[in-house]
């Protein structure tokens, strides 16, 4: 490889491949550069107006109600203007073809907004006309997606439109086929009502997604990422392995306010991996741990790469339990990916950078206490603000407003005593590493945005888009106050020029935040084609009856195909899109064929379980466009990059396998002190897990001792796998005793109840197993079945069950049964909790099975001591 390659790209270079990726690859000159920025300014102020309490006093009503129309109009817009047609096509100049189709594609996306009062009048359905511009519609919606997100979602959208027309074609394999839509239906259901292209996704992307995509940016360009970065490489860089330790937290802390995998690689990557390199890690080693770390920070609550939002809305949960469900997977995986890079480092005796010596010990804990004490503090200011409240009722958010003002006075006070930070050399002759205690002063002001968000998402449980929009507020005014104050604080006199300085600052993060929301609004839009594909034509359940017959029913292999088929959409959708599509796919499908198999899966874990091996997609060969930039940037080869990143994230592809089992890793009815054993027997699992799959521990592993360790991970992670096989955790009741049995249940637990009978659309026997809660303490068991809108009556010595009423808890999973037909829907299983020993002592045997490992590893380690020596 020549020195060019080894050496990787430019600085420039690198930005180019994030813009074009991110932000659009054109960058035109003169009066058009400055027309297209304030297009997206333009687009950034609407959505924080529109964010805003004051929404509704400042904007008309129909363009909040038309919001959805608005925000894809500025993203078509944008997408012609920023992103060339071709890599021929000129990059400094926006063709006359590529003005017309943004204008064209923005007037069609305001279709709705503009006829608005002729759509309502029709009911919905399109006409003559309004199916043409709906079509020509969607063909740009899909020319601009293939620009700013490459062919695979434009080619994916294409083919299920296609089968919305042709599905009853005698080419269309027969399972999926279907009686086909006349154009001016499909257009309606695309296009003109709220069931595709505008539909859900779109409108998380228009209420949600921008203000957090705009509050990173804000807070990137208030020096947010590099304070971070500085921070992690000032705790972990004089560790051994300390750039890849740092180069992981750093990311994590990034990832919090990036929703992109390739530039969270190429921001902190510019320094982490040449650092990496420096120490002893190869190329294509230091490319896969910034690639494992970026990618994993869309994991990692509160933002989850927009997919949180969207969560939200399709599992119908609150923003809260979302980001609780999803906090223990992503905290676990980031501490294993911490002790991967530990195990690299040891394994091959790796030096330290600097001169410092500072114990591994002290600077876990000096870690913790920090996070232990920013999370108490984002917890404890609910007191505080609570005597406010109490103390002046109306005054209370002036009050409050000046406290805020106050700390941050304070803060950036304590900022201008020491210098402002600047990026690292990291190819600098001598390396010298930022101490923690000299540089933390600089940047503690950046947590008061994010005390805020925490505080209004967690504690007062605003809307996300409401929370994102005080902390946004907040770093206005950072941003605009923080130059020209310190200029102040330090006794300078270029005042008024760090005043306009810090405009700038405001006007490009502003700008950033929509060219970056271009490819996100886009990919949501057109996944909007997918979902409405599925809602028109109802190949859910065609694909459910597929999956079944491909996995034989069995539940690990059919998550095997969904994981599977996630990855390969993956590889040419972006995390969020891809998400919407298998989601909008495979979720249902996971949750019926789970309760077929007798397994009671939440559907918070399988939209979990399909984001996971989404963002894989962004790693694996051959299209990992995060192992591309990685690659880039430490001239290594973006191939092995890819399949080195892959296996470092095995961590992450296991989990998702785990807490489908195992709901308590998603703290899914789990209690604190509960919680807090989860959390420390995951974290163990996960660490045991990893030193298995990289074949060391205290020392190098035999094959035996790597299985002993994974089989001890798993029982770690799955206890309940083994107890079952001890003690069944259910007794089998002869159906005609139902009654009886639901009677005498615990208030509390739970039954289960196998249910057999026709398929309502094909009339096949099949089979659901249903979890009925035992409610009402001494309650009687025809008053348990009545609270259930269950019923049963027997006839010819089977339990015949009636249709469940609509409204009842089961009568929407029963609604796939033919409750009419020749043949009963019948009660075939009962099966009451049984006495149980606790699952938890499976971990007694697992950790003394450990402690050997740990003992045999000790006494080999010592002689091999013995015989260097």
């Amino acid at each position: 490889m020549s020195d060019a390659a080894n050496k990787g790209l430019s600085e420039a270079e690198l930005q180019e491949m994030v813009n074009a990726s991110d932000a659009g690859a054109r960058n035109p000159t003169g009066g058009v550069a400055v027309f297209v920025a304030l297009v997206a300014l333009i687009w950034s102020v609407f959505q924080v107006v529109l964010a805003s309490p004051v929404a509704y006093n400042v904007l008309p009503g129909d363009l909040i109600n038309n919001s959805r129309q608005i925000h894809l109009a500025f993203a078509i817009f944008l997408a012609f203007l920023a992103y060339p047609a071709l890599k021929s096509s000129p990059r400094n100049r926006i063709p006359i073809q590529d003005w017309v189709m943004a204008v064209a594609g923005a007037f069609l996306s305001l279709y709705g907004y503009f006829f608005y009062a002729k759509i309502v009048q029709s009911g919905g359905l399109a006409d003559n006309t309004d199916k043409w511009f709906a079509l020509v519609g969607l063909i740009l919606l899909f020319e601009a997606a293939r620009r700013a997100l490459g062919p695979a979602m434009a080619i994916i959208a294409t083919i299920f439109l296609a089968y919305v027309f042709f599905g009853s074609a005698p080419w269309v394999p027969e399972v999926i086929q279907w009686s086909g839509a006349s154009l001016q239906k499909a257009m309606s259901h695309m296009w003109i009502t709220s069931e595709g292209v505008f539909g859900i996704a779109l409108g998380v992307s228009t209420r949600f997604v921008f203000l957090f995509v705009l509050f990173g940016a804000l807070l990137d360009k208030a020096g947010a990422g590099n304070y971070f970065i500085k921070m992690a490489f000032g705790a972990l860089g004089h560790l051994k392995g300390g750039p890849a330790k740092a180069a992981v937290v750093g990311s994590a802390a990034t990832g919090l306010i990036s929703g992109s995998s390739i530039a969270n690689v190429v921001t902190t990557g510019t320094f982490t991996i040449p650092l990496m390199k420096r120490v002893g890690f190869t190329s294509e080693q230091a490319g896969s741990v910034e690639v494992a770390s970026s990618v994993n920070g869309q994991i990692m609550p509160p933002v989850m790469g927009a997919a949180a939002f969207l969560m939200v809305e399709y599992v119908g949960i609150s923003y809260v339990e979302v980001i609780t469900h999803a906090f223990l997977p992503a905290a676990v995986s980031y501490i294993a990916l911490v002790y991967i890079v530990h195990l690299e480092a040891v394994k091959r005796n790796m030096p330290t950078l600097g001169n410092r010596v500072v114990s591994m010990g002290r600077t876990i804990g000096g870690m913790a206490a920090f996070f232990a004490g920013f999370a108490l503090l984002c917890y404890g200011v609910q007191y505080p603000v609570g005597w406010v409240v109490a103390a002046v009722p109306e005054g209370a958010g002036w009050v409050l407003a000046a406290l805020v003002f106050v700390a941050y006075i304070a803060l950036l006070w304590l900022a201008a005593t020491v210098p402002d930070l600047e990026p690292d050399d990291p190819n600098a002759e001598e390396v010298e590493l930022p101490v923690v205690g000299e540089i933390y002063k600089a940047g503690l002001y950046f947590l008061l945005p994010i005390v805020v968000l925490v505080y209004f998402l967690m504690i007062e449980q605003k809307s996300p888009g409401l929370s994102a929009f005080w902390a946004t507020f907040l770093l206005f005014g950072i941003l605009l106050s923080q130059r020209p104050l310190k200029a102040i604080f330090r006794g300078e006199s270029q005042i008024v020029t760090a005043a306009l300085e810090g405009v700038k600052d405001l006007i490009a993060g502003m700008i950033t935040g929509a060219r970056n929301m271009i490819g996100i609004g886009l990919a949501t839009a057109t996944a909007g084609v997918i979902v409405g594909t599925v809602t028109l034509t109802g190949i859910g359940q065609v694909m459910a009856d597929l999956v079944e017959f491909v996995s034989g029913g069995n539940l690990v292999a059919m998550l095997f195909f969904v994981g599977i088929l996630s990855l390969i959409l993956g590889m040419g959708l972006p995390t969020t899109a891809n998400y919407i599509v298998v989601s909008s796919l495979m979720a249902g499908v996971v949750v019926e064929l789970g309760a077929q198999s007798g397994l009671i899966v939440p559907l918070i874990a399988v939209h979990l379980f399909v984001f996971y091996f989404g963002i894989m997609a962004d790693v694996t060969p051959p299209v990992g466009l995060a192992s591309f930039a990685a690659a880039a940037v430490s001239g290594g080869d973006a191939i092995r990059t890819g399949f080195v990143a892959f296996f470092y994230s095995l961590r992450t592809i296991a989990l998702p396998f785990m807490f489908i089992f195992n709901t308590d890793l998603l703290l899914i009815d789990v209690g604190l002190v509960q919680g807090v054993v989860v959390f420390i027997v995951a974290t163990i699992a996960i660490l045991v897990f990893t030193a298995g799959s990289m074949g060391y521990f205290l020392t190098k592993s035999n094959i035996v001792e790597s299985a002993i360790l994974i089989l001890v991970a798993f029982a770690l992670f799955r206890p309940d796998f083994f107890m079952n096989r001890i003690t069944p955790p259910f007794e089998q009741v002869p159906p005609a005793q139902i009654e009886e049995a639901i009677g005498s249940a615990d208030a509390g637990s739970t039954m289960r109840v196998i249910v057999a009978g026709p398929d309502f659309l094909t009339g096949d026997p099949k089979e659901l197993t249903l979890a009925l809660p035992v409610d009402g303490e001494g309650a009687s068991g025809a008053d348990r079945l009545e609270g259930l809108g269950l019923a049963f009556m027997e006839d010819g010595g089977q339990m015949v069950m009636e249709e469940p009423f609509f409204g009842t808890p089961f009568a929407e999973d029963m609604s796939g049964f033919d409750f009419y037909g020749d043949t009963p829907v019948t009660l075939s299983e009962v099966k009451m909790p049984a006495s149980q020993l606790p699952k938890e002592l499976i971990w007694i045997p697992a950790l003394l099975l450990l402690g050997g490992v740990v003992m045999l590893q000790r006494a080999r380690a010592g002689r091999q001591e013995e015989a260097i020596a």
